[in-house]
């Protein structure tokens, strides 16, 4: 896993290198389709990976996204109505039975089906109409990490080449060096925080929401943590009343119209008694935790994630965990 975090900036520069043609091929397809709406298709890690695109299609290209659930097509057998959408969908392997099931029913249905895989002859590249090739290589740690973010730059930098973004497509170019620095970024004070902790609470909001569900679920997978991914604004309703005295929670805070409103979260929270940290230096109550500032308020999200990835491998072999092989889970899921 470490060795696989450490490639990040690597891959993610070999990646847009090699696959300017073909985003911009996808890009004029999708301005060609002119789409009311798009729907994405996923499970798992690549589920986060459209959650974090969803938010970035809605803020450049002002069209709904919708997440489609796998089984109506898999296990219900019916044909939604998508002759006049679009769809994305995202797999590491390209081989769950259900992902690939409902590409192909919205393929018959007349919608324009995008791929994004690391397995270009996969069943689903087959079944798509244009799939991307992230081009990660083999990954071996059973917890994505640069297939993860390989996705969300190659879904990212589709959308640039969609809406003909120029400040965000070189803020995408700029991304490999930000990355790199990302990895530095020592996140050990919360580690610290949480000993003999066994759940936290992860926050965010709008794009960096969706990066909150994967920072959770890396949690669960490598270090054996219970951890809840919420909406800054919706922790503040409910969920809050079970912060208490010590009590951990990761804000993650991007560059953004948001990042306000997340940090007087923070603050609230800190006020409670919780150990709070934030990748924010606005912060009065919270504790502010390093991090990179890179060229747009849609990349700062993707360079939260790898200091953290950074941060999750070493904190798991500190609770004496081996993140490279958590118990009961493998490398492909194929669900039907």
């Amino acid at each position: 896993m470490r060795a696989e975090i450490l490639s990040i900036p690597d891959v993610t520069a070999r990646f847009l290198d090699a696959s300017r043609d073909t985003l911009a091929d996808a890009g004029a397809k999708l301005r060609e389709k002119n789409p009311p709406f798009l729907a994405s298709i996923a499970r798992g890690s690549s589920d986060h990976v459209t959650a974090y695109l969803k938010y970035a299609t809605e803020l450049t290209a002002g069209i709904p996204v919708a997440s489609l659930g796998p089984s109506v097509a898999s296990i219900y057998g019916v044909a939604l109505k998508l002759e006049s959408a679009a769809t994305l969908s995202i797999s590491q392997s390209g081989k769950s039975p259900d992902i690939v099931s409902m590409t192909k029913a919205a393929r018959e249905s007349g919608a324009l089906t995008l791929a994004i895989t690391n397995e270009i002859n996969s069943d689903l590249a087959f079944a798509s109409d244009l799939a991307i090739d992230i081009l990660a290589g083999q990954e071996r740690s059973v917890a994505a990490t640069k297939t993860f973010v390989s996705s969300a730059v190659a879904g990212l930098a589709l959308i640039g080449h969609w809406t003909q973004d120029k400040e965000l497509l070189t803020a995408i170019d700029e991304l490999p060096k930000a990355l790199a620095a990302a990895i530095r970024c020592d996140w050990s004070p919360f580690g610290a925080a949480m000993k003999g902790e066994n759940s936290l609470f992860v926050l965010g909001r709008g794009p960096s929401l969706a990066i909150s569900n994967e920072v959770a679920l890396k949690f669960k997978e490598t270090s054996a943590m219970h951890a809840e991914s919420y909406s800054a604004a919706e922790v503040m309703h409910g969920p809050k009343a079970i912060v208490g005295k010590d009590f951990p929670v990761l804000v993650l805070a991007a560059r953004d119209a948001a990042e306000d409103s997340i940090v007087e979260a923070a603050d609230r929270l800190a006020e409670q008694g919780a150990a709070v940290f934030v990748t924010s230096a606005k912060p009065s109550k919270a504790t502010t935790l390093p991090f990179i500032a890179t060229a747009h308020p849609l990349t700062d999200p993707l360079a939260l994630l790898v200091s953290f990835y950074a941060f999750v491998e070493d904190f798991a072999r500190s609770r004496g965990l081996n993140p490279d092989e958590p118990p009961h889970l493998r490398k492909v899921t194929e669900t039907i």
